[in-house]
This record gives structure tokens, sequence and C-alpha cells, in this order.
């Protein structure tokens, strides 16, 4: 039986890939703040789900909490990182910003630098971290939210970097969501906001292939070719 971790599976996409693996013959752990949500998902798969409730704005719980998880599922094959958080912040209150930058940044750099090192000295394993389209440009409605997801797709690219140089298979996987139904969906007038099954079902896929990078849903990557190219006189102004 193959063994993941998903950190960050309270709701939404999280909570969506743990149903599925489990669904496809993984035993899960999962991570969050919310301990009623945590044990419910456990006690909804008995003896396939394992719930350890903590904050990723705390690194040293990171550490600890995702060891005793993998002890107690007698090791780990996957990691998914799919903890985040971001808030439209139109006043660029710092509170808001930091809170994102502490979740999405140190919090992800946290869960992934243990996944990594983990897998390496396994000889094998698959980090897979949840950025976002977002990340491909700023945003001057959530600036810490684009830029954290930024610095995601760039430091897992640094880990895909580094795993091509270990003699052990430790695959490195970057998923690119647009918009999903979920709470982290917000603003004014969103389109193409997807169903949050169709995403998981096309994460699912994207993890199985261990795809480097997967736009989700598919027609974001057409989405993400138009930002790359946008002009920067023009892209200031929007």
């Amino acid at each position: 039986m193959k063994r993941a971790i998903i950190v960050g599976a309270t709701t939404g996409i999280g909570r969506g890939l743990a149903e599925v693996l489990i669904k496809h013959g993984y035993r899960v752990g999962v991570t969050g703040r919310r301990e009623s949500l945590l044990h419910e998902l456990e006690q909804q798969h008995p003896g396939l789900c394992i719930a350890s409730v903590f904050d990723v704005k705390d690194p040293e719980a990171v550490s600890l909490r995702l060891e005793e998880l993998a002890t107690a599922l007698g090791g780990v094959d996957l990691l998914v990182i799919s903890a985040g958080t971001g808030e439209v912040n139109k006043e660029l209150m710092f509170d808001l910003e930091m809170d994102t930058i502490e979740t999405n940044v140190i919090g992800f750099t946290a869960a992934a630098d243990w996944a990594f090192n983990y897998f390496g000295k396994q000889g094998h394993g698959h980090l897979v971290g949840i950025s976002s389209v977002g990340g491909l440009r700023g945003s001057r409605e959530a600036p810490a939210y684009n830029a954290s997801k930024a610095w995601q797709i760039n430091y897992l690219e640094g880990l895909r970097q580094k795993a091509n140089r270990l003699k052990s298979k430790v695959y490195v996987t970057d998923i690119r969501p647009g918009l999903v139904d979920t709470a982290m969906a917000k603003g004014d007038g969103l389109f193409w906001v997807m169903p949050l099954d169709k995403a998981v079902r096309q994460i699912f896929r994207a993890i199985i292939k261990k795809r480097k990078v997967a736009y989700v849903t598919k027609r974001w990557r057409l989405i993400a070719c138009l930002l790359k190219r946008i002009p920067r006189f023009i892209y200031d102004k929007m």
C-alpha cells in the first residue's frame, strides 16, 4: 500500500485529494489547523487516514509532526503541499500580507525541505506543490499572494534541479491551478472558475504521471501563456 501526506487537507483541494488518494489505495496522513475537520476525515476512513493537527506557520512543528506522521504511516511515498492562504488586500494592510508570507513562503518551505530531505535519504519519493497561475505575474489586489506563489514556483524548480543531481528517484511536481471553486477564489469579476472535483481529478492524473509542471484545468495553460507575453508597460496599467 502506498502512503501519502497531504499538508493542508481540511478543505478544498487538499481534502479532495485525500479522498481520491484513499479511493485509489493509498494510506493518507492529513494535516491542518482545524481539528474537527481532520478528525471527521479520519473517522470516515478508519485505518486509512491519520490526522495531525498543526499550523504550518510554525516551522519546528512542521518538521516534528511530519516526522511523526511518516512513522505512523510506515513511510511516505508522496507528499503534497496544499496548505495556503491569501487575501484581497487593496488597502495593503501588513498583517494580511504577513499571514500570507508566513503560510505560503515559510510554511511551504519548511514542508518542502522536510519532504525533499526525507525522500533523498529514503532513495525515492514524490513532492508535489500546489502553487498557482497567479505566481506568473504580480497582482495589485493581492500582492503577497501572487508573490508567494512565484516563490513556490521557483523553489520547486530549484528542488527539481537538485533532484536531477541525485542518484535516487525523487520527483518534484508543480501544480498551477487557475480559479477553483473553493474559499480561496476571491475577488471581483472571476471567470473560468472550475468545479473542485474536476480540478482534483486533473491534479491526481498529473501526480500519477509525475508531471514536472501541470496547469489545472488544462485551458489555464492558455491564460498562463497570455500572462507571460503581456508587455510590462501594458500589464502595469491593468
